[in-house]
């Protein structure tokens, strides 16, 4: 019997009520949780926490992932950068060293910007503060609207709205929909101030699959890097790993405003996905792509 794809969706926090912890991406799990493969058997096993420290201040999990059963680790970078140490950034590394996949994303301004202490994947995420993006002219505010925020804070419309997703040619296998009539994703859940993302420089290994259009500016901003498996100069093969630019395309909130949202949320929420909830089916598709791309039997296969 196959084994099913050992998921780990970690926030950077600990357990909070009032902010974005593990409990509110329970829509992701559930859905992962239910996904099949051909025969009918369960996909993916999936553990959900938040982030535990020991007597050192490391994560209890992170810091030795690599010594774990799981397969792909989802990191949802929620903190204000005080999120991973330097001991769980070398758990996460030797996790991807022996072929762990990862997905990593963040949000707005300097939100999950301990992200810029990760190594490889976690310099394809651009700061405010830390790491900024190297084309200056995107040094500047997209979202006017939340004064408190600054950039990057790309705007693709409201929670609870949808925004078009354009798939950079060659189309990626992680935006593949045969259930479209384009044959891929077209819809991301949106949000009023995404971060930003890029393929870092020298890597040769990544590129941008999906892009955005700020609905104040017009403005293209990416959405998506993939990183493909690679060997390092150690000889070690790289898992896949995904740089997204934000963690609302798989928060409950984005995907049913009902769910609710911690009390700093400032912005009313939209209701395209309530009145067209058909178009939430391209993110569930991707996460199901996502599941199985960044697998290391997809590597190895």
């Amino acid at each position: 019997m196959t084994k099913p794809i050992r998921i780990l969706l970690q926030t950077t926090i600990p357990a909070n009520v009032d902010d974005w912890h593990v409990g509110r991406f329970s829509l992701l799990g559930e859905h992962l949780r239910g996904l099949r493969d051909a025969e009918g058997r369960p996909l993916c096993e999936v553990t959900a926490r938040d982030r535990v420290t020991n007597a050192d201040g490391d994560d209890e999990l992170l810091s030795r992932l690599d010594t774990t059963d799981f397969d792909e680790l989802w990191l949802f970078a929620v903190d204000v950068g005080d999120g991973l140490t330097a001991a769980d950034c070398q758990g996460i590394t030797r996790f991807r060293q022996r072929g762990g996949g990862i997905l990593s994303t963040r949000d707005h301004q300097d939100l999950g910007s301990s992200l810029c202490t990760l190594g490889g994947i976690g310099r394809a995420h651009f700061f405010h503060s830390k790491h900024q993006d190297p084309d200056e002219s995107r040094r500047a505010r997209d979202d006017q609207q939340t004064k408190s925020i600054d950039w990057p804070n790309y705007h693709s419309g409201s929670n609870g709205d949808y925004q078009s997703v354009a798939a950079t040619e060659p189309l990626h296998e992680l935006l593949r929909n045969p259930s479209s009539p384009s044959g891929r994703v077209e819809y991301f859940p949106a949000h009023p101030h995404e971060g930003g993302v890029g393929v870092p420089e020298g890597e040769s290994h990544a590129r941008v699959i999906a892009t955005g259009v700020s609905g104040v500016t017009n403005r293209p901003f990416n959405l998506v890097v993939a990183f493909e498996s690679v060997q390092d100069r150690h000889g070690n093969t790289l898992g896949r790993a995904v740089a997204e630019s934000s963690f609302h395309h798989f928060v409950d909130y984005n995907w049913d405003t009902s769910a609710g949202c911690p009390s700093f949320v400032e912005e009313p929420p939209g209701d395209q996905l309530r009145r067209e909830p058909e178009k939430l089916e391209d993110v569930k598709t991707y996460v199901r792509n996502l599941a199985l791309w960044l697998a290391p039997s997809a590597v190895s296969s």
